[in-house]
C-alpha cells in the first residue's frame, strides 16, 4: 500500500508539472491585468520548439531555452496588439492560440513520432533514498523540481516583493500608478512577456520531460485552457492555484489507472473535461471585463464565493492620458 501511495504521489508531481507552471504564468499575467487566452497554442508550440531544438541539438538545456522564448514571443505579440494598440485581449488570444497550434502542427510534422532527447531524473543526495516518499519527491528532473519551487517563489514576488506589489497595483488601479510614476503599459507588456515565457516552459516540460515526443495529437493540448480555468477557480492565488493543477492532475490518474476497473465509465470522459471547463472560464470572463455595473457586481458575488476576487483591471486596456 505504501508503494503504491509512493507511486501514486510522484505520479501526480510529474503529471501535473507543466499545469502548474502553465497557470502560475498566467496567474503573473493576470495579476497585471492582463487575460491571456493564448496559452493552449503556446504551450502547443512551445512543446514543438523545445522537441526539435533538442533533438537538432542534442541538448535539453536549449530545448527549454527555446521553449521559453517561443512562449515569450506569443507574450510579446499578445502584449503589442493588445496592451500597446488597444485591440481585444481576448479577440487576440483566441487568434494567436489557434495559429499557434496549426503552427506547432504543421511545423512539427516531419518530427512526428521521431526518438529525440529528454531531461533525465535528478535524485537528490540522501534525500531520494528516504523511507517512504523519498523516490516520491526526491528522484525527478530538475523542470518538475522548479514546477514545485515556483509555487512558493511565486507567492513571495507577489506579496513580499516591491515588484510584485506594482505588479498587482497595475492590475487593479493602472490610473493611480501612473500618478505615481509608474508606467502601467510598461508593466503590462514586461509580465505579459515573463507570464508566457513561463507558460512556455510548461510546453518543454511535456515534451522534453512528462511525456517526451512529439505527435498528432500531442498529449498536452486542452491543458492551456484548463490553466486558464485553474487561475480563475484559485482565486489569484498560487498556492490555491497549485492545489487545484494537482486535483487535475489527480483526476487524470485515476481516469487512466482506474480505466479497468470502472468499465461503465467512458475514459473519454476526462479528455472532454478541457472544454466544460473552456466554456465556464469564458463565461467568468465576459462578466469580468464590462463597465462598472451589474455585470461586475454578478463577478464580485462569483468569486466572493469561490474565495476571492479578480485584479479589478483584468481584461481591460488602459489609456494613458
Amino acid at each position: 500500500m505504501e508503494l503504491s501511495l509512493a507511486s501514486l504521489t510522484a505520479s501526480l508531481i510529474i503529471m501535473a508539472a507543466p499545469l502548474v507552471l502553465a497557470a502560475l504564468g498566467e496567474t503573473l499575467t493576470e495579476k497585471a491585468g492582463v487575460v491571456n487566452l493564448s496559452l493552449d497554442g503556446t504551450i502547443l508550440l512551445s512543446a514543438m520548439t523545445a522537441f526539435v531544438i533538442g533533438s537538432w541539438s542534442g541538448s535539453v538545456l536549449l530545448g527549454f531555452l527555446a521553449a521559453a522564448c517561443t512562449g515569450g514571443v506569443s507574450g510579446a505579440i499578445l502584449a503589442g496588439i493588445s496592451v500597446r494598440l488597444g485591440q481585444s485581449q481576448v479577440a487576440v488570444g483566441f487568434a494567436l492560440t489557434f495559429l499557434s497550434r496549426d503552427l506547432a502542427y504543421f511545423l512539427g510534422n516531419p518530427y512526428s513520432r521521431q526518438q529525440g532527447v529528454q531531461l533525465d531524473s535528478f535524485p537528490l543526495p540522501g534525500l531520494a533514498n528516504l523511507p517512504f516518499f523519498g523516490k516520491a519527491l526526491f528522484s525527478h528532473s530538475p523542470i518538475i523540481y522548479l514546477s514545485l519551487l515556483a509555487i512558493p517563489a511565486c507567492y513571495y514576488f507577489l506579496y513580499h516583493t516591491r515588484q510584485g506589489l506594482i505588479l498587482r497595483s497595475v492590475g487593479e488601479n493602472p490610473e493611480g500608478c501612473w500618478a505615481r510614476g509608474i508606467n502601467p503599459l510598461r508593466v503590462q507588456t514586461i509580465y505579459t512577456i515573463i507570464g508566457s515565457s513561463i507558460v512556455g516552459l510548461a510546453g518543454g516540460a511535456f515534451s522534453l520531460a512528462v511525456k517526451p515526443g512529439w505527435g498528432h495529437p500531442q498529449g498536452c493540448e486542452g491543458i492551456g485552457w484548463i490553466a486558464l480555468a485553474l487561475v480563475i477557480f484559485g482565486s489569484w492565488n498560487p498556492f490555491r492555484v497549485a492545489i487545484g493543477a494537482y486535483f487535475f492532475g489527480l483526476l487524470q490518474i485515476l481516469g487512466i489507472t482506474f480505466q479497468d476497473i470502472f468499465t461503465a465509465v467512458p475514459p473519454q470522459i476526462f479528455q472532454v473535461a478541457p472544454f466544460p471547463l473552456m466554456i465556464f472560464t469564458l463565461v467568468l470572463i465576459h462578466f469580468g471585463t464590462g463597465e462598472k455595473n451589474g455585470q461586475e457586481k454578478t463577478i464580485s458575488r462569483i468569486m466572493g464565493f469561490l474565495g476571492g476576487t479578480p485584479p479589478k483591471w483584468l481584461g481591460r486596456n488602459y489609456r494613458q492620458s
